[in-house]
């Protein structure tokens, strides 16, 4: 048995306590040995109390309390037992697959195991000492906390045992590496809090005696405990990887100078970390990237339907906090929530949480949830942590399986219950087919100070002005991680097909189309996949299509001539996953063009065109702002401006003559992007309009009955070719177009309801009208960049 002695250092005279640890009387022995060995003839005497692991709150603290008791000068030295894998041949001590199959833990051996290791391998076992304390300073730390140790010696006593196996948390972090720094005691920590109890105490005023007891607060504790085992340190991230390893390219795509700026965030503050969530794999992959660079694994808040059968006592001790989908009014539940990330974040354990609260199945970034990001900041105002770091992570799949289940959703479908059924079709369903790569990303961080300012301030402690900083936080978050998103080969090559509308392609075909988007992703400085570059050929091209063909995404035909593909109308609802993914590259783009066809047919020429145009960018920025995030109103004109100006440096003066053509004008801007990136937006809030001219001026509107006459209506729609598409036959969609109503007033009753709904219809179809502009300008130019691609090379004559 070895131990790090270096670090314990005493004066010769000073007596020593020393606090053991133990779980097995193995452990329990070997203790003992080595504190006989090393500590026995101290000058300055020496005790040793062994406790059983686990007994900070219960067991026998008699004999330990008696020994404090008055004693001011003693040293505290926490002493434990650690043990570890067998050495595998590369030098590496983790969980092997024996080890899993035969269920066994080698970080925690049963009492017989243990015994036989300590006669075969004594290597594994080790003795760890915690950052030894005095005496005086434990009892003064216990006294801030509201204790009085003269009056409780006991309760003192549990203290020291817990701050002991707190130590040792410590010290084994520093033996096993900081991936396996874990909290081990928060339940009890939190309940010896003078803070949490403080709170407790007013809530029992409030809310009566009844509502706050002491089983319903240990209740919701239970509920919530969590921890990384050792076990599952090494499990979890390898388990994962098998399972999205099946469809997936092995290595995830990382930017090394992007890790390299995490792992100091990681070192001089708490980070939590907020991820994008498109898949039930994002968890996997997201821990599975962390722990192959040696970072900590964080706490994971997840749903707690995701808690069945014996899977949530496995996620428990994989960091996962299981949080209650419906809190509603219970203020015992939300205080004891927030009191248990305000601890998560005070004692420095990194947290993790996707901020848009649930999958997207559309693609696009859905709005930021602000709940658990509350709580965080609460802890930073409280002055539990001096900053934190909010750090966005981006993860996106070349392919994934489950667009099609999304696409059934969208058309109305129920969501599929969690279950092991569930389960087990998800991880079959990921050896399906080769689905690309994986691409994760970290921006630079969110600091909370930077928006929030001092714990103390203003901002922090006006309600409105917190309110407003914290939906600025999650809007930065937000807005960093989709500029970090990459664009990848997938997504560009469905967004030609779907642009096209069900037409079939060739690979060259394909290839011009994209000629000119690739440079305009180019010129902006748009971060792209590696494997985009192979876009620039008809070989590179005809790879993406057969990856999309094998998945079913694409339909392949090969005709008499040509090899062509196309997306066919019952798949195009599930490709706009891919689509969406990028849409917000070319929103500026997109909103620019309808700009310039309604500032010309709503103005005459001069001034009155070009404050046109701008009341048009203003009224686009208002209609899909529940789709996309936009910048303040003054940044948002700014990125216009600098988009026109990129495209036309003369464009006001175009815009403003006499002799303006908007063909020609939008001719000279190509590649154009509206007809084929907003269009089933406009399209789909039509059909949400069309629907709301049939109800009447009273009573209020069923929202769940809108959206279901909405998807009867767009069926319709589609078989009368009166939409581009079946995307914007999509639940989603519609949704977000009640939501937009909503807000704008829409749906309010009234007698001038249906005058409303009309004035809003009218409004979409006039952005419609203007998309059909550019769309026919688009049509125009790319067949004639098409013949130019094909026409034959005239034929050379020798002299």
């Amino acid at each position: 048995m070895s131990a790090g002695t270096a670090d314990l250092a005493y004066a010769p005279d000073q007596p020593i306590v020393a606090v053991g640890t133990a779980r097995t009387p193995v452990e329990e022995r070997l203790i003992r040995s080595w504190v006989d060995e090393h500590l026995g003839s101290h000058p300055g005497g020496m005790d040793l109390f062994v406790l059983p692991r686990g007994a900070s709150t219960t067991g026998d603290f008699t004999g330990l309390s008696r020994r404090i008791e008055g004693d001011a000068d003693a040293l505290l030295v926490p002493i434990g037992v650690t043990w570890l894998p067998a050495e595998h041949q590369d030098g590496s001590r983790k969980v092997s697959v024996t080890d899993l199959v035969r269920g066994r833990n080698p970080y925690k051996p049963k009492e017989r195991q243990q015994a036989q290791i300590a006669r075969s391998d004594p290597d594994r076992g080790r003795i760890v000492i915690g950052t030894p304390a005095a005496l005086s300073r434990v009892r003064d730390r216990f006294a801030e906390g509201g204790g009085d140790a003269s009056q409780d010696p006991v309760a003192f006593a549990r203290y020291v045992g817990r701050r002991g196996r707190l130590a040792l948390q410590r010290a084994d972090a520093q033996l096993l590496g900081p991936q396996f720094k874990s909290a081990k005691l928060v339940k009890d920590e939190m309940l010896a809090s003078r803070h949490f109890q403080a709170g407790l105490a007013n809530l029992r005023t409030t809310l009566g005696p009844v509502t706050v007891t002491t089983e319903k607060v240990e209740e919701i504790l239970d509920e919530l405990a969590t921890g990384w085992s050792r076990y599952f340190v090494d499990v979890f991230p390898r388990v994962g990887r098998a399972v999205f390893g099946r469809g997936f390219d092995p290595q995830i795509d990382t930017m090394p100078d992007e890790i390299d700026r995490l792992r100091r965030t990681t070192a001089d503050h708490p980070v939590s970390f907020l991820w994008s969530h498109r898949s039930n794999l994002d968890n996997l992959v997201f821990t599975a990237c962390l722990e192959e660079n040696d970072f900590p694994l964080p706490y994971l808040f997840a749903g707690i339907n995701m808690s069945f059968g014996p899977m949530g006592s496995i996620m428990r001790r994989a960091g996962v906090v299981f949080i209650r989908r419906t809190i509603g009014d219970n203020a015992l539940y939300k205080f004891i929530l927030k009191e248990y990330v305000g601890y998560l974040a005070e004692k420095r354990f990194n947290l993790s949480w996707s901020i848009e609260g649930t999958r997207s199945r559309t693609g696009k970034m859905l709005p930021p949830k602000l709940g658990i990001l509350g709580f965080v900041a609460d802890a930073y105002i409280e002055g539990r942590s001096d900053d934190i770091a909010l750090q966005p992570v981006s993860i996106t799949f070349d392919q994934l399986h489950e667009i099609g289940e999304y696409a059934e959703y969208a058309r109305g479908g129920k969501k599929a219950a969690e279950g092991f059924s569930w389960l087990y079709n998800f991880i079959k369903a990921q050896g399906s087919n080769n689905f690309g790569k994986i691409y994760v990303r970290f921006p630079e961080p969110v600091m909370i100070r930077s928006l929030m300012g001092p714990p103390n301030g203003e901002t922090a402690t006006d309600p409105a002005k917190r309110k407003l900083a914290l939906q600025k936080l999650a809007f930065e978050v937000a807005w960093r991680m989709n500029e970090a998103t990459p664009v990848t080969s997938t997504a560009l090559v469905t967004t030609i097909l779907l642009g096209v509308q069900g037409t079939a392609m060739t690979a060259a075909q394909v290839t011009t189309a994209l000629a000119r988007v690739l440079d305009y992703l180019d010129a902006r400085s748009v971060p792209l996949a590696s494997s985009v570059a192979n876009l620039r050929t008809a070989t590179g091209v005809e790879q993406v299509l057969a990856a999309l063909a094998s998945s079913g995404t694409v339909t392949r035909v090969d005709g008499a001539r040509d090899r062509v593909w196309l997306i066919k109308p019952e798949d195009q609802l599930a490709a706009t996953f891919y689509r969406n993914a990028i849409v917000h590259r070319f929103l500026i783009s997109a909103i620019c063009e309808m700009s310039l066809v309604l500032a010309e047919r709503e103005a005459d020429p001069g001034p009155d065109r070009i404050a046109a145009f701008w009341a048009a960018v203003d009224r686009l920025r208002d209609l899909l702002k529940f789709e996309f995030y936009f910048k303040e109103k003054s940044e948002y004109r700014s990125r216009v401006d600098a988009e026109m100006t990129r495209s036309l440096p003369d464009w006001q003066e175009r815009l403003a003559a006499p002799d303006f053509d908007v063909r020609r004008t939008l001719t000279a801007m190509w590649p154009l992007f509206s007809p084929f990136t907003l269009r089933p937006f406009f399209e789909a809030y039509e059909i949400v309009a069309d629907v709301l001219m049939d109800y009447p001026e009273t009573g209020a509107i069923e929202k769940a009955k809108v959206t279901k006459d909405a998807l009867k209506l767009g069926d319709q729609f589609v078989a009368q070719k009166r939409v581009s598409s079946e995307e914007p036959v999509s639940s989603l969609l519609f949704g977000t177009a009640l939501q937009l109503a909503d807000n704008l007033g829409v749906l309010a009753e009234g007698p001038d309801r249906p005058e409303r709904v009309a004035n809003f219809r009218t409004r979409l179809h006039d952005v419609l009208d203007a998309i059909d502009v550019v769309a026919t300008v688009m049509t125009d130019v790319y067949a004639r960049e098409r013949r130019r691609a094909h026409r034959p090379a005239a034929p050379s004559h020798q002299a």
